[in-house]
């Protein structure tokens, strides 16, 4: 493993918390829980991972990322503008009257937004259909769909899943950011979904299961994914809701909702400090 490398993403992981939060503080209004969580997940996915190119968001050969938990678009607009899809003060617009950075995101509005989500357990068919017409053009790229695991309690997702197996769709990688809590609480008490990787097994995915704050066990398993032929893959990633700052963390309350001043300066000092 390369430390020079994961020094560097967990430095964007850190911005990225930053720029999230921000965000959503001059909104008062978005989900800081999830999207904290899945922070390093998308750090490592775009500072490392896809093959795609900020210049050019609608290159065809391109990889796509579909955020099936479109709520938490805050971590995908802050990533989006860390790599130079549009000028980081855009980002400072989070869903005010006007903006292209809505509470749920845009394929048509946004640049780098490969599919407009927000009603759960769409985005993995939609990421399903990506797979298979990459197939069909005999395209290099890789498809990944990030899922909540409170998501997973949607029907979609199983049956998007078996037909995710059926097409042996190995250039889908789904990932579940399972950190365990959902708008109405904790997601084992919503729904058992306490062998959340037998599910997918079952479903005919590759799984790995990975703590998804380790920057070193994100890259091995994406590096895994890649030698994976034949079948999809699903990375269960365990992560903490809130994740950086410490009285979000395992909070459900956090799940949507903004910060104060005095939360949001308490937050940055936090992330900075780590």
């Amino acid at each position: 493993m390369n430390n020079k490398k994961v020094e560097f993403l967990k430095g964007k992981a850190k911005e990225l918390r930053i720029n999230l939060l921000g965000a959503i503080y001059k909104a008062q209004s978005g989900h800081p829980g999830g999207s904290l969580s899945a922070a390093d997940i998308v750090a490592t996915l775009y500072f490392d991972e896809l093959n795609i190119d900020p210049q050019n968001p609608g290159w065809y050969e391109r990889d796509r990322v579909v955020l099936s938990k479109g709520h938490c678009c805050p971590v995908l607009y802050a990533v989006l503008a860390m790599k130079g899809y549009y000028d980081m003060e855009v980002l400072g617009t989070l869903r005010q009257l006007g903006s292209i950075l809505q509470g749920h995101p845009d394929m048509n509005k946004v640049p780098g937004v490969d599919m407009s989500t927000g009603s759960l357990g769409q985005g993995l068919s939609a990421a399903i259909g990506m797979a298979i017409a990459a197939k069909q053009d005999k395209l290099n790229s890789r498809i990944y769909a990030i899922l909540g695991d409170g998501e997973c309690d949607e029907g979609q997702v199983w049956e998007a899943a078996m037909s995710a197996s059926k097409y042996s769709l190995d250039n889908l990688v789904a990932i579940v950011d399972r950190n365990h809590l959902q708008n109405d609480g904790r997601v084992c008490d919503i729904m058992p979904t306490n062998n959340l990787a037998d599910m997918w097994r079952a479903s005919g995915f590759e799984v790995f299961e990975i703590n998804g704050h380790s920057i070193e066990e994100i890259l091995e398993a994406f590096a895994k994914a890649r030698e994976v032929k034949g079948k999809p893959v699903c990375i269960v990633a365990d992560t903490v809701k809130g994740k950086g700052v410490s009285f979000m963390e395992n909070v459900v309350a956090w799940h949507g909702m903004a910060p104060n001043k005095e939360q949001y300066e308490k937050a940055i000092a936090e992330i900075e400090e780590a």
